[in-house]
């Protein structure tokens, strides 16, 4: 008899459509590999889970994106309940969700980031951190979900665009001129290097990751078109940060390549996601489809490599 799988979706984080749209996509291709599939959109009730998870399939497809699904949160309830499961495991998703120590694990790796500081939101009402132009984020959210770039003759304090509250944490970075890298890690492979050529006003924000408005979506060049030595190190970047973070299965890193600097070599990580979006707009299924896996295949693959960390 086919394995059993039930899709985590929806949940509870700022990224609960997307979530949704990723597992639909992944449920239709689990379907399509003959895996007989349940879809559980996730609420706050733990209690609902775990009775929606009875009898336990063979295996869990985490689609959960943002706080409490890619965060160590419920990775830590299927442990409980020893199901298998899709992605990273606790610590893994715990580390690459906090941007800080993220970056922290990875440089020991000999990666190199740009070089932040973690602010309260209130400190920024009394002037700019550092020279302009720098970037904001929530230091532990995903899919660039309230990131902005502060630039020269911005005349709004952000806190006022963004609306933090005041004694919120805030990872505050110095601009990185030049291009969007990212590259997918499927076990012990990087698939490949995309470059994100934001539209709209060049943010590739959550909008233009999600968004189908051509207005302010993105496009994405695969292979990237830059030169050997950066598409090289890109690969091996993503994957040192997949394995110094700890991560399974499949993960995807980000980078910004400042082709402005003179000095060769100028690739800055950003942050690696532990449960990249799925949706037909995501890089991915695109990565994966470049390296000659459909959709369906990628996902019977992350199925057949679900495991427990205990």
């Amino acid at each position: 008899m086919a394995k059993s799988v039930a899709v985590l979706m929806g949940g509870v984080s700022a990224e609960r459509e997307v979530s949704l749209n990723s597992g639909a996509a992944c449920a239709a291709a689990l379907r399509e590999a003959k895996y007989r599939v349940s879809e559980i959109d996730v609420s706050r009730d733990m209690a609902a889970l775990v009775a929606a998870l009875e009898p336990a399939p063979d295996a869990i497809f985490n689609a959960l994106h943002g706080r409490w699904g890619e965060d160590g949160c419920v990775q830590g309830l299927l442990e409980l309940l020893q199901i298998p499961y899709t992605h990273s495991g606790v610590l893994a998703s715990a580390l690459a969700m906090d941007k800080v120590m993220a970056k922290n694990v990875v440089a020991a790796a000999g990666v190199t980031s740009p070089n932040g500081l973690i602010i309260k939101a209130e400190e920024l009402e009394r002037g700019d951190p550092m020279p302009r132009p720098y970037v904001v984020k929530p230091p532990r959210e995903g899919s660039s979900v309230g990131v902005r770039i502060v630039r020269e003759g911005d005349n709004q304090p952000p806190i006022a665009v963004i609306g933090w509250q005041p004694d919120q944490e805030l990872l505050v970075e110095p601009f990185i001129p030049g291009r969007e890298l990212t590259v997918s890690v499927m076990g012990d492979r990087a698939l490949a290097v995309t470059e994100i050529k934001p539209l709209g006003d060049g943010f590739y924000d959550y909008d233009a990751k999600y968004s189908d408005d051509s207005q302010v979506a993105a496009v994405h060049v695969i292979p990237a078109e830059v030169p050997e030595s950066i598409y090289a190190q890109a690969l091996d970047a993503s994957l040192a940060a997949h394995q110094a973070l700890g991560c399974r299965g499949v993960s995807r890193s980000d980078f910004r390549y400042d082709d402005t600097e003179k000095q060769p070599g100028a690739l800055y990580y950003l942050e690696t996601n532990t449960q990249p979006g799925m949706t037909s707009n995501s890089l991915v299924p695109e990565q994966a489809r470049h390296a000659g896996l459909s959709l369906s295949e990628l996902c019977a693959w992350m199925v057949e490599n679900a495991a427990c960390d205990s």
